[in-house]
């Protein structure tokens, strides 16, 4: 993750309200104009993201505390902090569903520049991932999924309703100061239960990318059938794992149980809960 941080920024530490955890991440937009320059020139993405902050704390209606977001994400890929980890966001449009998600903002807006770069999308994933290690759970959502409003915008949302994935589809790998990948063993429990997909199923939980990841890792899978469903490959390629970890006959289904995940995880990078 390419972090700009609030020392960077010249801010002090936020003021915002405490708290540690969330359902998961909302993913917002400016709602206005947005200049193309921002294209060409960093420094313009840094200065709108001061500009925000300034135009937060000028707000006395809403009183915020710092900016309302808890990080941005810019077209060159820097992920900007705003509240930072551990925060309470101020965007999601009341105190609900403030602390039912923390906050990303993508540096586009309604107009001018409104399609987001592979980068920008990589650094919301970044953010994500960042909130995910400390704190945030699985779901990820548009401002506009319980709050009358438009944001973000037609194109990020789509993205968001695809599944939030990074361009390309490629697997989500911990990153230096991202954290690791959390994996729900329940909802791979069920994508493994509703194998096989039809041919073009939208993948039906990220976290199937992780362990498909750690399989070609181990040897037990062909990279090239690592496409997100758990389907057979992926469950016969599982149930040799079960088989390396010692387990036998029908301990052996190539279902994923808690034991033979979390030694899966500890091998290769990323953490389990139930």
């Amino acid at each position: 993750m390419q972090l700009v941080t609030r020392k960077t920024l010249g801010w002090p530490a936020s003021a915002a309200p405490s708290q540690a955890t969330a359902k998961g991440v909302k993913v917002h937009y400016t709602g206005g104009a947005v200049s193309t320059a921002l294209l060409k020139d960093h420094t313009r993405c840094v200065a709108l993201w001061k500009d925000i902050r300034a135009a937060h704390l000028a707000n006395v209606q809403e009183n915020y505390s710092d900016v309302a977001y808890n990080y941005a994400a810019c077209v060159h890929g820097k992920v900007l902090e705003g509240r930072g980890i551990g925060k309470r966001t101020g965007a999601n449009g009341n105190q609900t569903l403030n602390k039912a998600h923390y906050a990303v903002l993508g540096l586009i807006g309604s107009s001018g520049l409104t399609t987001p770069t592979d980068e920008l999308l990589n650094a919301i994933r970044d953010a994500i991932e960042h909130l995910q290690a400390h704190g945030a759970e699985d779901d990820i959502k548009g401002h506009k999924d319980g709050y009358p409003t438009s944001c973000p915008g037609g194109p990020l949302y789509a993205w968001v309703q695809k599944g939030a994935l990074r361009p390309g589809g490629k697997p989500v790998e911990p990153k230096p100061g991202a954290g690791r990948p959390v994996v729900d063993l329940s909802k791979l429990l069920a994508a493994a239960k509703a194998d096989p997909p039809k041919a073009g199923t939208p993948v039906s939980y990220e976290g199937v990318r992780v362990v498909e990841d750690a399989l070609v890792k181990e040897g037990l899978l062909a990279k090239s059938l690592a496409d997100g469903h758990f389907g057979t490959a992926t469950q016969a390629a599982y149930g040799l794992w079960q088989m390396r970890c010692g387990w036998r006959g029908k301990d052996a289904d190539g279902l994923p149980g808690k034991s033979s995940l979390t030694k899966l995880g500890k091998r290769r990078g990323f953490d389990v809960k139930e």
